[in-house]
């Protein structure tokens, strides 16, 4: 087996080329090699949710997630939302609940949030706890995270 592959792949609409070892985890292309520091490192475990990060828009914990997977595959992170100088929906119901409290986990609650957008349309809250169950956040009781899902995907919260 190599112990290097050429990866290419389109990280916030951008293409990278990169040459890896084989066992790079996509969390430090992000953070190391392309300076993209959103996705935080917390359990190395797929526990909290700290490092997730969109795949072809499947949320994925980058901490596990081998870079060479990624090859040819769209990569979307926290600081992708925001465009051309406009926060993303679920990143402006955030700002208007006020869902942060330190902001460890908010960039992967953001992603979490946004894989679930594209999934379900209009989800419900019972649907948002679901798909944030894989996402921890240590300083709130969630009520201010869910509400600002719902309110962002235009549900009753």
């Amino acid at each position: 087996m190599p112990s290097s592959f050429d990866v290419a792949l389109r990280v916030n609409g951008r293409a990278a080329a990169l040459t890896l070892p084989a066992e790079a985890l996509l969390l430090d292309v992000l953070r190391d090699r392309l300076g993209l520091k959103g996705a935080k490192r917390s359990c190395d475990s797929q526990v909290c949710g700290a490092c997730t990060v969109l795949v072809d828009g499947a949320a994925v914990s980058a901490c596990t997630y081998l870079a060479v997977e990624a090859d040819g595959r769209e990569v979307l992170t926290v600081e992708g939302l925001e465009r051309d100088g406009r926060l993303d929906a679920i990143q402006q119901a955030f700002v208007e609940r006020g869902a942060v409290q330190c902001g460890f986990c908010t960039a992967g609650m953001l992603m979490t949030a946004r894989a679930l957008a594209t999934e379900e349309a209009t989800p419900t809250r019972e649907a948002v706890l679901h798909y944030l169950r894989g996402s921890l956040c240590r300083c709130t009781g969630y009520s201010k995270i869910v509400a600002s899902v719902l309110d962002a995907a235009g549900s009753e919260p």
